[in-house]
């Protein structure tokens, strides 16, 4: 037989003390003594008791509450995302509820009614398409919310941040036309999502103005997948002189498919990757790779949130942040051009 849930009408029996007492202890509502707060809390471990953070805050109107919406928590750039703004969050005393779509929109959906179904005080969202989802355009003027990495700032109703996808890419071109190479394949994980397609783009801006035509492989988000097809192309291609890995993901499937292939980094091919993280540079050849500045990322996307859920009413900010090229040992110099 299950044993009945606490109550804090039982954790205030068993401390004997009232129930407010309780209430402000794990509220933080009023001051509570050294004394008390320690009955209450050693009442509470021994009966096991939770506290029912949601219906305490939708009692009183005062929900802390903060959700955030990603595509996907496999990805690292995504739960370091989380993580920077979980930090925060606490510091400014609310809790945060985090849930992904998977890639998904009809999951996207479901996880949404979900999450606003706590009625949070904002949210920050990572959609897994261009589209702003419906219910979230429902909830404009209403819910406080602020949009981040695969968002199309233009003419969006909600504060953005975004880094400068374009120029990226062009920075990683830029490097390898000026150490020599003339063959890029480019491993790009969805080319439906804004950053992916701004970041060819800029790849495009600078090789094509050097005579050269990237290709494109499109490979998924799942860096297992994305070997096989990479390994797949090598197989039957001539091989480039330069990869380049556009997300995380792609750039793991695209040296886990070099390495597959026997073919050596940097002295055959060079390899470029996407998000600089530990074990890009903790290799015998290090990933020359560009780094998004994560940090500040989060940092603007927590202080527009905050902004809002304290009532600020300017328009719609848009934030482009800037990322830089970390050069390490994997790409090689093949001659001037």
């Amino acid at each position: 037989m299950n044993r009945k849930r606490a109550t804090i009408k039982d954790v205030a029996a068993h401390a004997g003390v009232s129930i407010a007492t309780v209430s402000n202890v794990f509220s933080g509502n009023k001051p509570v003594n050294a004394d008390l707060r320690e009955r209450v809390e050693r009442a509470a471990r021994d009966l096991s008791y939770q506290v029912d953070r949601a219906a305490s805050q939708l009692r009183s109107g005062n929900a802390r509450i903060v959700c955030v919406l990603v595509p996907d928590l496999d990805d690292v750039f995504f739960t370091s995302l989380v993580s920077r703004l979980e930090v925060m969050a606490r510091k400014d005393g609310y809790d945060v509820i985090v849930t992904s779509s998977r890639d998904d929109v009809e999951l996207e959906r479901s996880r949404l009614r979900a999450l606003l179904g706590w009625r949070p005080s904002g949210l920050v969202a990572v959609p897994c398409s261009d589209t702003v989802p419906t219910l979230l355009r429902e909830e404009a003027g209403h819910l406080p919310m602020v949009f981040c990495d695969r968002v199309v700032p233009a003419g969006c109703f909600a504060d953005t941040v975004t880094i400068d996808n374009v120029e990226a890419g062009e920075m990683v071109a830029r490097h390898l036309v000026e150490t020599g190479h003339v063959n890029m394949l480019v491993a790009a994980s969805d080319l439906g999502i804004s950053p992916i397609r701004g970041r060819i783009r800029g790849v495009h801006n600078i090789a094509e103005r050097a005579g050269i035509v990237p290709i494109v492989l499109e490979t998924g988000s799942v860096a297992e997948r994305g070997a096989e097809i990479v390994a797949d192309w090598l197989q039957r291609n001539p091989h480039p002189d330069a990869v380049v890995g556009l997300t995380n993901v792609t750039t793991l499937s695209a040296l886990s498919a070099l390495a597959q292939q026997g073919i050596d980094v940097p002295g055959e091919v060079s390899l470029v990757g996407f998000d600089d993280y530990a074990w890009m540079s903790a290799r015998k050849t290090a990933l020359t790779a560009i780094r998004q500045p994560i940090d500040e990322i989060a940092a603007v996307v927590w202080e527009r949130l905050r902004a809002r859920m304290r009532g600020e009413q300017s328009p719609p900010r848009q934030t482009v942040l800037n990322t830089t090229l970390q050069m390490r040992k994997s790409v090689l110099r093949r001659g001037t051009r």
